[in-house]
């Protein structure tokens, strides 16, 4: 199952519809789909290394895109749409110290969170029901997403040969390491908040 969703999103990546796609699991990874986009920025990159700083670029503004609807569901939403996505995954009790904690430290919880494996949806509804300045918050996270999605298009362009072919070799290995590293983000985020 595992080959054949990559092997999908390496023929996709040709495809007229393969930015949408990557476009729209960027945008909805940043409100509320648990997947990264990162599960089909790294095939298709791969696929087409010419096209990794578009999809980068691509994934940047679209992720900021779905961040601003986080934001959104956060600061006007909370109560009937965010407080169950934070409850999802196990934060409820938590919201109130992170919260205060963006009072003193918000642009940094957003650069470094936006970097990491933790859901970054977490960050969005929370920066929204926090009431974190709006035009801070989308600079913040056009650097921090940024960087994220065109340091891994500097990988795959700069090594997307070798990369495609060290990942295909192992590519259950590479997939079980990203999966421990989301759920790493996600046991992260339950002691950082």
């Amino acid at each position: 199952m595992l080959r054949r969703l990559y092997d999908w999103c390496i023929a996709a990546a040709d495809k007229p519809y393969a930015s949408w796609l990557l476009g729209i699991v960027s945008f909805v990874e940043s409100s509320f789909f648990p997947v990264p986009p990162d599960a089909m920025l790294i095939p298709m990159a791969l696929a087409r290394p010419d096209k990794a700083w578009s999809y980068a670029t691509l994934c940047t503004v679209t992720s900021v895109a779905g961040g601003v609807l986080g934001y959104v569901i956060g600061a006007t939403l909370y109560d009937p749409v965010g407080l169950w996505l934070i409850k999802l995954y196990g934060l409820g009790d938590k919201v109130e110290a992170f919260r205060q904690a963006y009072a003193q430290w918000g642009a940094w919880i957003i650069l470094i969170k936006g970097l990491t494996p933790i859901p970054y949806k977490l960050v969005t509804i929370a920066s929204g029901f926090a009431g974190y300045n709006f035009v801070m918050f989308v600079l913040l996270s056009f650097v921090a997403r940024g960087m994220r999605f065109f340091f891994v298009a500097f990988l795959l362009n700069r090594y997307g040969a070798q990369a495609r072919a060290i990942i295909e070799e192992r590519l259950g290995f590479w997939v079980t390491l990203a999966a421990i590293l989301l759920v790493g983000g996600i046991i992260a985020a339950l002691y950082l908040f």
